[in-house]
């Protein structure tokens, strides 16, 4: 800490809030409405995080549009404005930022332009966060410090031979810093990854004009469409019941019947020209793509195995083969960044760019009033998980939910450090129920004969988790059967007779639990 600055001390109810994006104005918005003073740090000029395409760390490209649904892609306090389609576009996101922002009256408590630089603790207790906005250089002395600066901003460049010495025309780019498909018609490109960025943009340029267009993969994926006849994959997949059925149910078997859903609703891989994944769903992984099987189907889009080694414009395969490209966009993720922390903090939530320590996502026993919003790779919608998270942190902070004790928190950071070993991805719905729970805000189904099918099978709309608890809404009931019936998944109050079974078989299971 600069000695020749004496830090400002912040009064007691004043929190900062790292990160303007959907993370960090949803924290803000709960924490405003129990009375503390959010302060919010915006680096970029304007507000909406990944969803402000002109912020230096925004990976979207023009035209973008949310790979969820409109329904899941949105906080319970406000939906989209009419017309907004089905999968909104990057516009109709960051429209939807600050709208909600005005709504919840966030405006004086945000500083935009302004860059959290470091993070340490403050003398004796607290926070000591050093930001910037220009030239001017500010020191604050917070009681509570809340980290919702995103997952998405330090792209992740994997260790390829020769990368470096790609010389085609087109160039070689992150998915990050992708444009648009316009400067690669006409071209041939190789597009590396399997996520759903690099599924989009590989299928992007396929219908936009590319001379030809390659994905190099390290293993196929399933691949789910965004809509599974009509509808929206993020009401299917990311249920309650795929919820406690992961709790309950053994690993294979949840496998197993997540395998048969996806095949049955979308087919294999290989049936469409594409390499056959892993029997097993969980070891080869789920992505999203409406078009991306079908284009390999037509030959549109060529599936190759992982880069070996780059020379020039050749590239060289896993399997041997090599082939010339004259664009390259690599689609490989990105690493969790957190620079502005001091090194003893990083060390305390043992930080290496993928994993963190962190009771239940969001807490650590050795760092009081320090807490993260969003530092998780989610698989499905994160509007909902967010607001949940942000509820649940300010529920406890507000003394409306109870601080998980000392040991609680350390036996949640040994399963933290024990699932370094699997995926770093979560199901959306396995960490909404969890913050929910947390929250005391999981509404128990059988309470609700009219929605219990709906809140069984149909989508973990946010609006769902204002049923009960802190902030409930009376009209929560109805808007929860309109989110359910949207599409026409759950139009009815009867379950069908292969949802009876299913939730029977889960409901019987000895560690079986619902709110």
């Amino acid at each position: 800490m600069d000695a020749s600055l004496d830090p400002i001390r912040m009064p007691e109810r004043a929190i900062a809030v790292i990160g303007g994006g959907p993370a960090g104005l949803v924290t803000a918005r709960y924490l405003k409405k129990h009375g503390f003073e959010p302060i919010v740090f915006e680096a970029s000029n304007r507000i909406g995080g990944q969803w402000n395409a002109a912020s230096p760390t925004s990976a979207v490209w023009p035209g973008m549009r949310t790979n969820t649904s409109r329904i899941l892609s949105a906080f319970s306090d406000l939906d989209h404005a009419p017309g907004v389609s089905v999968y909104p576009t990057d516009a109709d996101m960051l429209a939807y930022l600050e709208r909600y922002a005005q709504a919840s009256g966030l405006g004086a408590g945000i500083r935009l332009s302004t860059r959290v630089e470091s993070v340490e603790r403050g003398p004796g207790s607290g926070w000591i966060v050093r930001s910037r906005h220009g030239d001017e250089s500010v020191l604050e002395h917070y009681n509570r410090v809340v980290v919702a600066s995103g997952r998405n901003q330090s792209p992740e460049m994997p260790d390829i031979p020769g990368m470096t010495t790609f010389a085609g025309s087109g160039g070689f780019i992150h998915s990050a810093r992708y444009g648009g498909a316009e400067p690669y018609r006409g071209k041939s490109v190789l597009v590396a990854g399997c996520s759903i960025s690099a599924l989009e943009i590989a299928s992007e340029l396929a219908f936009a004009g590319a001379a030809k267009v390659t994905l190099a993969m390290r293993r196929q994926r399933y691949v789910l469409q965004k809509l599974l006849a009509g509808v929206p994959t993020d009401h299917v997949a990311f249920t309650r019941f795929a919820a406690v059925a992961g709790q309950t149910l053994p690993p294979e078997a949840i496998a197993a019947g997540m395998k048969a859903m996806v095949v049955s609703r979308c087919g294999s891989p290989e049936q469409f020209g594409a390499p056959k994944p892993d029997d097993n769903i969980f070891a080869a992984g789920l992505t999203q793509s409406q078009n991306y099987l079908a284009l390999v189907a037509e030959g549109r889009i060529q599936p190759r195995p992982w880069i070996a080694a780059v020379d020039g414009r050749t590239v060289r395969f896993a399997d041997g083969a090599s082939e010339e490209f004259d664009a390259l966009i690599l689609g490989a993720g990105f690493r969790l960044s957190l620079p502005f922390l001091s090194d003893a903090i990083s060390q305390i939530l043992d930080l290496d760019g993928v994993h963190i320590d962190l009771f239940d996502h969001t807490l650590h026993p050795d760092l009081d009033g320090l807490a993260f919003i969003g530092a998780y790779q989610l698989i499905g919608p994160n509007f909902p998980v967010f607001e949940l998270q942000a509820r649940w942190l300010t529920y406890m902070w507000a003394g409306l939910r109870p601080l998980p004790p000392a040991q609680t928190m350390r036996q949640g950071l040994a399963m933290a450090r024990t699932r370094r070993a699997g995926p770093p991805e979560v199901p959306m719905h396995a960490l909404a129920t969890i913050f929910a729970s947390n929250a005391g805000v999981e509404p128990d189904p059988a309470s609700w004969p009219e929605l219990e099918r709906a809140l069984w099978f149909g989508p973990l709309s946010p609006i769902s988790f204002r049923l009960t608890g802190p902030d409930a809404l009376a009209d929560a009931p109805a808007r929860t059967a309109e989110a359910a019936r949207a599409f026409g998944a759950i139009a009815t109050t009867t379950f069908t007779a292969d949802e009876t079974a299913r939730l029977e078989a889960v409901l019987r299971a000895p560690n079986a639990k619902v709110a």
